[in-house]
């Protein structure tokens, strides 16, 4: 049998978790202004690139939205009614792409020629590691704050990875070829 003080402390843990999901939520925007730094002080095509994949990944979300039509879930804590659709995980959607993007890059693009391989590719593997770490943390955010319900985070996840696959395939074959031509 739970106590009073008990579920206060139940509560209180699920209150600093919640807020801890919260903050990972946060993440596409601190990714967003990474971009903009590197854009703004680089002006690296495969950078400028992978933010064009981000937007175009942005805009289908939207679009897929619009189409499916899949309310939010109602069981919020809150009696607010959400006029925008659930399906699928707009940040689902983007931490995938961009985990998925970056686990391409990281393997196929960065090819160091060194004697330290060992090294290079345990930093390449902790460096992808992270990235799905960090996807699957704000999906699963989105589920434990109520905003979405699993099958939104699924889909959201799926059509991330997929996006992110096309994108990097059309920049790593088509594109980057007649980089050095844009860049002369």
């Amino acid at each position: 049998m739970m106590t009073l003080n008990n579920k206060k402390h139940d509560l209180s843990n699920r209150d600093v978790f919640g807020k801890l999901l919260a903050l990972f939520s946060l993440t596409p925007f601190v990714i967003l202004s990474g971009f903009v730094s590197l854009i703004l002080f680089r002006r690296d095509l495969h950078t400028i690139t992978f933010f064009i994949g981000v937007l175009l990944n942005e805009i289908c979300n939207t679009v897929l939205k619009h189409i499916l039509r899949e309310p939010r879930p109602l069981a919020r804590n809150t009696n607010l009614l959400y006029s925008e659709y659930g399906m699928p995980s707009s940040h689902s959607q983007f931490m995938w792409f961009f985990a998925s993007y970056m686990l391409y890059f990281t393997f196929i693009r960065l090819q160091y020629a060194n004697n330290k391989a060992f090294k290079e590719f345990f930093w390449k593997v902790a460096g992808a590691a992270s990235c799905i770490a960090i996807a699957c943390i704000v999906s699963y955010s989105r589920i434990f704050l109520q905003y979405h319900t699993w099958k939104q985070v699924i889909y959201g996840a799926l059509f991330g990875i997929i996006i992110g696959t096309v994108w990097f395939t059309i920049i790593n074959v088509v594109l980057t070829p007649y980089f050095p031509t844009v860049i002369s």
